[in-house]
């Protein structure tokens, strides 16, 4: 069984009661898991015209973690798409793209899949009125009738635990013109071959969504899906897993075009291709690029 331990956790005025930043930071770096718990109830937070009080303990997985200027940790939810509590999903097809901060700042972007026409403008939009959730704090809004709103937020949920499994190995690391800088290519591909899982940290994945080169410095740890390596060349490839890219900043948030999402190839050549999806038209497009990378496999669990 996978041990997940809570490195971090957060009163409802996300203070620190147990475990610490540096904790989380530091298991983010080894290429840590990451999931966030969190605790509310029902009609504070799913309907509030109820009168089920019930606590509902929540926790999620966020498979696409940022590490930015090597000690803030974010989280984004990469498969989810809304669902609605003991009634099936949300009203529209869209994915819902959660992000987390370690000190409890929130945010969500929606690109709907459904086809229907935007009607609004691309830009900052008024928030919306929760007075009916007071324990829901709506920071700012973005893009609201667009194809692809966002939003940042903070929900006073009752506690945030943040759950770490550390059980990965650094095993390889190149720069961005795949020379190695320690670790071996050939121990990647053997664990990759006997079945382990496999991950990688990208230096840099985020710097284009500015009008400038971002210098924020930034890591971005995604999951291998397919891995293929060619024995006498000695490269090593992967399909990732989806990912979302945001522009970064501390706290990691949404804002207007600040943000994509897509699939990746990284290569031990230091090359990424990706195919990238615009959010506000759904239409695709692919780039490539290099960068320093730094390869995890799963250790026995």
């Amino acid at each position: 069984m996978a041990k997940w331990i809570c490195a971090l956790e957060l009163d409802q005025d996300r203070q620190i009661i147990a475990g610490s930043e540096k904790a989380l930071s530091n298991a983010v770096r080894r290429g840590a898991d990451l999931r966030v718990g969190t605790a509310f109830r029902h009609n504070e937070h799913i309907d509030t015209c109820s009168t089920n009080t019930e606590l509902v303990r929540e926790v999620m997985d966020l498979r696409v973690v940022y590490l930015l200027k090597d000690y803030w940790v974010a989280g984004v939810q990469n498969l989810r798409m809304p669902v609605s509590l003991r009634k099936g999903f949300g009203p529209r097809e869209s994915m819902s793209f959660f992000l987390y901060n370690q000190d409890g700042h929130q945010a969500i972007a929606r690109p709907y899949l459904d086809g229907r026409a935007s009607t609004g403008a691309i830009g900052l939009s008024p928030t919306d009125d929760h007075r009916d959730m007071p324990k829901y704090h709506e920071l700012d809004q973005w893009d609201a009738e667009t194809n692809a709103p966002s939003s940042n937020f903070i929900y006073a949920f009752d506690m945030y635990r943040f759950f770490v499994c550390d059980q990965w190995e650094e095993v390889y690391a190149h720069d961005a013109d795949g020379t190695p800088q320690y670790g071996s290519v050939e121990a990647l591909a053997d664990a990759a071959v006997e079945g382990s899982e496999v991950k990688v940290a990208i230096t840099g994945l985020c710097r284009h969504l500015d009008s400038d080169d971002c210098t924020i410095e930034h890591q971005v740890f995604v999951h291998g899906g397919s891995c293929y390596y060619y024995t006498e060349e000695k490269h090593f490839t992967a399909a990732a897993h989806p990912l979302i890219r945001v522009r970064p900043n501390i706290p990691l948030r949404y804002a207007s075009r600040s943000w994509d999402f897509g699939w990746i190839k990284p290569s031990s050549d230091g090359i990424i291709h990706c195919w990238l999806c615009d959010p506000y038209t759904l239409k695709f497009h692919r780039e490539q690029g290099h960068y320093a990378m730094r390869w995890f496999i799963s250790k026995s669990r």
